[in-house]
């Protein structure tokens, strides 16, 4: 209702008439990032009045992306659609960004009074000196107290690093002191890391610490076969995953004459665990999306909302690369229980397990803002009904998209594939490879920059 807003510019709040006004808003999402934080009302004009704004079915979502393209770190602020006097105004709510500056393309603002105005050139140096040690996971909450922390969760944690560790944890065993020894209570405040690993309800404080797991019919993420919200901290969530992961995947039994029989995955379970750990300890918590777990027919993908740290590339994770956690103190946790081992080597390792597995591919990719792991499922060959010599091929997404691609342009180079469909080089070979009767080679050496990739027939 109208008497719950208070429709006038001030320090922290911004009337803008229409959508038109992009670039403004853009401005002062960068001022209130950097300052206080603030609410921008987009259907409001300059007096106070609700005039409205049209929306369509894509409105909000290509606001959102507009915001996160033309803001450095990008800001993904709360955005949502009120009626007010029966039209419809976009409230953008934006918090005080905890690394600064925040930018706005190539300038930073600040919020002063009712104006958005341009930080000097020392401002923004003192912005970068003050943020250079920032971590999220670091970060203290001075208001919460030690009662947020779930005790039993504590020594939990704690008897299952002396098992792994085969180690004694020495001094105090009080939940204040442990959490002090592992850097996860700073001056009588909790850090965030702390209450992810050992909090009463995490998602209480962060809600996109949720992990969204489904199984969908056939190979697109249209029709949903299950779906499950994992809560609880994330030490428990990685276990939780895997049972959804087993419950929707071929799972097979080998007898080793032990007393418990071995249990085979189709998709080798050390390299899906690696995957869901890695995008758990490593994913960008700014972020407000989730990790995701995604099964088709065809596939499986696990999706972490962040990309790659500076300087590392996907190419890079199938060669020998050091650790660069983001996170450091849950990377620190997460060690001591042995989910992680802090060598760089677990990009390593699931190629390895996938190829001993005989899984037809292991993909990494950057797309947006999310890096995903997908693991390819066997490729099922059946006969066809013309001839018992030939063999038809359940074919991937990607395989599908370079045929259709193969059908529009007629031949196409390797770079032309790359850039079409965002994947790597040796991506793109792998899926060719696996297409071997259906396309074919037109050149000379693999390497040949003349050479082109054709239909051997129609399909």
């Amino acid at each position: 209702m109208v008497e719950k807003f208070n429709f006038i510019e001030s320090e922290t709040v911004e009337l803008k008439s229409s959508l038109s006004e992009w670039q403004e808003i853009i401005e002062t999402i960068s001022a209130f990032s950097n300052t206080k934080g603030g609410t921008v009302y987009v259907g409001i004009n300059p007096k106070g009045k609700a005039t409205g704004v049209d929306i369509g079915k894509r409105t909000l979502e290509n606001l959102a992306n507009d915001i996160k393209q033309y803001t450095d770190p990008m800001v993904f602020p709360t955005i949502e659609v009120l009626k007010i006097n029966e039209r419809d105004v976009i409230i953008i709510r934006v918090s005080e960004y905890p690394t600064k500056p925040v930018w706005a393309k190539d300038k930073v603002f600040l919020r002063v009074g009712r104006s958005n105005q341009r930080a000097s050139a020392e401002k923004i140096r003192q912005f970068i000196y003050k943020s250079k040690t920032f971590k999220w996971d670091h970060q203290v909450q001075q208001k919460l107290k030690l009662s947020e922390i779930d005790t039993a969760r504590v020594k939990v944690f704690l008897k299952k690093v002396e098992e792994e560790r085969n180690t004694t944890f020495e001094g105090s065993r009080s939940v204040e002191k442990i959490l002090e020894k592992l850097n996860l209570l700073k001056d009588d405040g909790l850090t965030n890391a702390s209450l992810l690993l050992f909090g009463k309800n995490p998602q209480k404080h962060f809600i996109q610490s949720e992990i969204r797991c489904a199984r969908f019919n056939g190979t697109e993420p249209i029709n949903f076969a299950d779906m499950q919200v994992i809560n609880g901290t994330i030490v428990e969530q990685v276990p939780a995953v895997l049972n959804f992961i087993r419950r929707h995947i071929n799972v097979a039994a080998q007898i080793t004459g032990e007393p418990e029989r071995k249990e085979i995955w189709e998709y080798p379970k050390e390299a899906l665990r690696e995957a869901v750990v890695n995008a758990v300890c490593h994913r960008t918590y700014e972020d407000t999306g989730n990790v995701q777990v995604r099964i088709f027919d065809d596939r499986l993908e696990v999706w972490n909302p962040g990309l790659l740290p500076e300087n590392m590339t996907v190419e890079m994770l199938r060669k020998a690369h050091r650790s660069k956690p983001r996170n450091e103190l849950i990377a620190r946790c997460f060690y001591l229980i042995k989910y992680i081992e802090q060598w760089g080597t677990g990009t390593n390792r699931m190629i390895k397990l996938c190829k001993e597995a005989r899984l037809p591919g292991l993909e990494f990719l950057e797309l947006s803002d999310c890096f995903i792991v997908i693991f390819m499922r066997k490729l099922k060959m059946r006969k066809t009904k013309k001839t018992r010599s030939k063999t038809e091929m359940k074919l991937t997404d990607i395989q599908k998209k370079i045929i259709q691609y193969l059908e529009e342009k007629g031949e196409v180079s390797t770079h032309e594939l790359v850039m079409h469909l965002g994947l790597s080089r040796r991506s793109i070979q792998r899926n060719i490879k696996q297409l071997s009767g259906i396309v074919k080679w037109t050149g000379g050496s693999a390497s040949d920059p003349r050479g082109r990739y054709t239909l051997a027939k129609k399909h």
